[in-house]
Parts: C-alpha cells; sequence; structure tokens
C-alpha cells in the first residue's frame, strides 16, 4: 500500500491496517486501480473480500441518487442479492450508515434490527454480520458487508472489525474514482452529443449569401443549441421565400421542433407561396405532434426585389420593424396566435411596399439583450443602433447590432437572431 493511499484512509476515518495484512492489502489496491468501470470495481471487490475475509457471502451497498435508497451493486457467496433494494436506513447496514461506524453483529438472532427476509427466501442462514460505512471526505457512499466467517467459532472478532474498516475505505476511495470517471464520460458523451446537435443546426441554416443579395441574416446561440431559426431561398419565378422564427422554450426539446419547423417551411415554403396558406400548414403540423405547450412564433414571406414588394404573415411573432428610406420607423402590427397551439387556425397576408426601405425581423433575444452600458436595449436601442449602422450592407449592418450586444467572455442570456430584407 503506497503511503499517500495510507493517509486517505486514515483522513476517512480508518484505523492504521496490521503489519500483517499490509500485503494483502496492496494487492487489493493494484485489484481496485485496474478497473476503473464501476462494475468491474464492485466485482474485483467484493471477490477480493470474501476471499481475503474467508467468509461466507460478501455484499457491497450504494446510495442512490436521492440518498435514500441502498442498492445491492455487487454480492459473492451461494446466494445472490444484486439489485436488492432497502430504505437507507433500514436493518444492519442502515444502522452503519446512521452511526457511522463499523456494526458488528456476531448473533443475529439477539439483534432487533436484524431481517430474516432474504434467509426466508433464499434457505441461506446468515450467523453474524460485519458491516462498515463506505464514505470519502464526508460524503456517505454505501456500506460494505460480509456474513459468516468460516474458520473458527464463526464469529467476527476485533481485528475482522478493523481489517474491514480498512478494505472500506479503499473500497469508498475505489467506488469514488469509479463514479467521477463514469461522470466524466458521460460528460464528454453528452458533450459530444451537444456538440453534434449544434451542428446540424447550422447545417440547417442558410448559407451566407453574397454580399448584394437582398436578403441577409444573422444567428448566435446563447447555449449549445439554439431555438431560433432563420432561412431564405430563391423560388422559381425570382422572389426569394423567407421566415423567421423563435420556439418556446430551451434546450433539446427546443432544438428538436427548431429544426421540424425550419424543415417544413423550406419544404411547403418551395410549392406554397401564399404566406397565410403557409402558416396555416405549418400551423396544423406543428399542432400535431407540440407536446408539453411548446409552440413557435413566426413571420414568413415573400419577397420581388424587381418590385420592391414584401408579403408575408405573422404568427405571434414580434411585429417587423420597417424603416423608411427617410429613416421613420413603422411597426407592422398583427395579432394571429403562433403555430402549434391548436390546429386549423387561420392567417393574415399582409403587404409592404420597401420603396428604399429596409425590414428588420428579429427575436425577443434582441430587444431583451443587454447594451454595453448594462440597460436592456428595447425597441429604441435596435432603433438607435440600426440608424448608427444604416450606411452599412446589410449584413455588415446585423454585425454590427450583434457586436453591441456580445461581450468577450460574457455568455449570452437569450439566442439572439436577426433578418433584413432590402
Amino acid at each position: 500500500m503506497s503511503i499517500e493511499l495510507a493517509k486517505q484512509l486514515i483522513e476517512n476515518g480508518a484505523s492504521p491496517p496490521l503489519v500483517g495484512d499490509l500485503e494483502l492489502l496492496a494487492a487489493i489496491s493494484q485489484d481496485f486501480a485496474g478497473s476503473p468501470a464501476m462494475s468491474e470495481t464492485l466485482a474485483n471487490a467484493i471477490r477480493q473480500i470474501m476471499t481475503y475475509m474467508d467468509t461466507e457471502a460478501a455484499s457491497i451497498f450504494l446510495l442512490d441518487a436521492s440518498n435514500e435508497k441502498l442498492t445491492c451493486l455487487s454480492c459473492a457467496g451461494p446466494v445472490s442479492i444484486e439489485g436488492l433494494v432497502i430504505p437507507r436506513n433500514q436493518g444492519i447496514v442502515g444502522r452503519a450508515l446512521t452511526n457511522n461506524a463499523v456494526q458488528m453483529v456476531r448473533d443475529v438472532s439477539a439483534d432487533g434490527d436484524f431481517s430474516s427476509a432474504v434467509d426466508d427466501s433464499t434457505g441461506f442462514r446468515t450467523r453474524s454480520i460485519l458491516c462498515a460505512p463506505l464514505r470519502v471526505k464526508g460524503r456517505m457512499l454505501g456500506a460494505l458487508e460480509v456474513i459468516n466467517k468460516r474458520k473458527g467459532d464463526g464469529l467476527f472478532d476485533l481485528a475482522d472489525k478493523q481489517f474491514l474498516q480498512v478494505l472500506a475505505g479503499m473500497v469508498s476511495l475505489a467506488v469514488h474514482n469509479a463514479q467521477m470517471t463514469e461522470a466524466l464520460v458521460e460528460q464528454e458523451r453528452m458533450r459530444r452529443e451537444l456538440d453534434l446537435a449544434r451542428e446540424i443546426q447550422r447545417d440547417l441554416l442558410p448559407d451566407q449569401p453574397a454580399a448584394d443579395f437582398p436578403v441577409q441574416g444573422l444567428n448566435l446561440s446563447a447555449f449549445e443549441v439554439s431555438g431560433d431559426f432563420y432561412d431564405f431561398f430563391s423560388l422559381p419565378d425570382g422572389r426569394i421565400a423567407w421566415g423567421l422564427g423563435d420556439v418556446s422554450g430551451k434546450g433539446m426539446n427546443a432544438a428538436m421542433l427548431m429544426a421540424k419547423t425550419i424543415s417544413l417551411f423550406r419544404c411547403l415554403g418551395k410549392t406554397v407561396h401564399d404566406p397565410a396558406g403557409l402558416m396555416s400548414l405549418l400551423n396544423n403540423e406543428i399542432a400535431e405532434t407540440a407536446s408539453h405547450g411548446m409552440f413557435v412564433t413566426m413571420a414568413a414571406g415573400v419577397f420581388d426585389a424587381v418590385s420592391g414588394q414584401i408579403v408575408f404573415a405573422n404568427a405571434g411573432h414580434q411585429p417587423p420593424l420597417f424603416r423608411s428610406r427617410a429613416g421613420i420607423y413603422r411597426e407592422l402590427e398583427e395579432s394571429s396566435p403562433p403555430l402549434g397551439i391548436l390546429p386549423g387556425m387561420e392567417y393574415t397576408t399582409q403587404s409592404l411596399m420597401l420603396d428604399g426601405g429596409r425590414l428588420y425581423l428579429f427575436t425577443d433575444g434582441v430587444t431583451e439583450g443587454w447594451a454595453s452600458d448594462g440597460s436592456m436595449l428595447e425597441l429604441f436601442g435596435l432603433k438607435a443602433l440600426l440608424d448608427k449602422h444604416s450606411l452599412l450592407p446589410p449584413a455588415d449592418q446585423l454585425a454590427g447590432v450583434a457586436e453591441a450586444l456580445v461581450r468577450p467572455g460574457v455568455r449570452l442570456h437569450d439566442d439572439l437572431t436577426l433578418l433584413v430584407i432590402g
């Protein structure tokens, strides 16, 4: 056994091991170190312990995430109790946790906490028990139990109690390390899945068009995945279909609904050019499968770059903001419901002539974003930023707005998505 391991064991409440046991402890320590996986760690531990302590049976109980129940995750002996679940405070195992001390019961028939239920159902006969709590730096993990010593009178003594306490310290460290390893593996798996989801989402957004293309968009995610989206694509007659939306909620559910909505828009929008009719179709499709009260606010339409006309429909989204050639703003109000709440909803088509102006669409992450002075941007702040960058090309103007809301080292509190037409 290494000096470092001995120190760790003593810090966790174990007594110093007897000199004659050091070689055995060193061997067990090496076995534990070679099994980083939880199942292998426990299986190796319980077999070694039963052999070294020469008992008829041994088992390891671990607390669940709620710290209310103990589950036997590994056992050795003639009868398997693997998977047995007991309350944290039940029996001799529970008493070891409650008292945070090794429990030595030389005659279970004289102990009121002993339950014979397992013996009655399996035919195994428990005569004596030695049970030690498993803990690391004050955090309780579970318990280590051995049953029926084989040699001598079959009863455990103080030397056995001390030895099990040392073994419990080693098992605690092994279990703790295995749990940390599993947690790191799970975190890495989730990170890879989130990276993949983010990549898929980015692929769903349109490619960056040429600088002179009359529709430009920008999306910045606050977290790994986003519930915001925008899209645009050219139609056979030369017009441009466009859309921008925001899914209620956050996280993977919102990301999945975002992916569904933008995919439906791209598919249906290539053949359905009436914005109101398109919204009705999208609403019915989303309402069929939307769950947990989720919905989508969205504005979508068609832009004729030759005539400057925009026709669009708004499904519960923030009013688009029109800035005229003279710099005068007008919000295009509409009170139609969001997508996915109820099927069979009807929507209204609006029309607008740009006449040298620009139309802006955005999600609430923009107006509710924090400006450089620490205040919320709000609509008047957005107008001021648009005015400040009004002489820039559309894509650069959007970038100027985003730059004012994104600060190095500060995470966005919500997704930022903008679309400009004109």
